[in-house]
């Protein structure tokens, strides 16, 4: 049985292949990370996805809570990620958060998710560097705290430097 087409206000009838196959075409977290971000939906389409109304998105792109991108410097541009946005200020809105609470809120989960791909991408870099290391390295500290690596066979400076030997575990 085919999906049908929904009408979505001004819009176009549509399918999308998401439709078709029983998922949301409308959820960001269905697509690929790297298309969550891409300006698709004009105000008007965002308005209808997000059930708001395309002047309250242009009050919170003044105020700063979503910023779209803009296409030839004045068409505002929604991608997925701002109309999951959207959706997320509507709910808070609704709870009774204030406008200025929410963007604290959104502040701090974007600050989140950038120490998640930070901390990510450490852990790639440290598994990188577990693979190529088999011998133990030989660092020393000194006294304000610095760390430097001595070469294998030498000894730390009497006095100005303690002796610390990393052996990683062996998977």
């Amino acid at each position: 049985m085919a999906a049908q087409p929904k009408r979505t206000g001004r819009l176009r009838y549509r399918v999308s292949t998401a439709e078709a196959q029983g998922q949301s075409a409308e959820d960001p977290r269905m697509l690929q990370p790297e298309q969550r971000h891409v300006a698709l939906f004009v105000i008007s389409a965002a308005a209808e996805l997000a059930d708001m109304h395309p002047q309250t998105l242009r009050q919170y792109d003044r105020i700063g809570l979503v910023t779209p991108s803009r296409q030839g410097g004045r068409h505002r541009r929604y991608s997925p990620f701002d109309v999951e946005q959207l959706r997320q200020i509507q709910h808070l809105s609704q709870e009774g958060v204030s406008l200025e609470g929410i963007r604290r809120i959104i502040e701090l989960q974007n600050q989140v998710e950038g120490l998640e791909q930070t901390v990510d991408a450490l852990r790639r870099d440290l598994r990188e560097a577990q693979r190529h290391s088999t011998t133990p390295r030989v660092f020393a500290v000194g006294p304000h705290g610095d760390v430097v690596t001595l070469a294998r066979g030498r000894r730390p400076r009497a006095r100005t430097q303690e002796l610390v030997v990393w052996d990683p575990p062996q998977r």
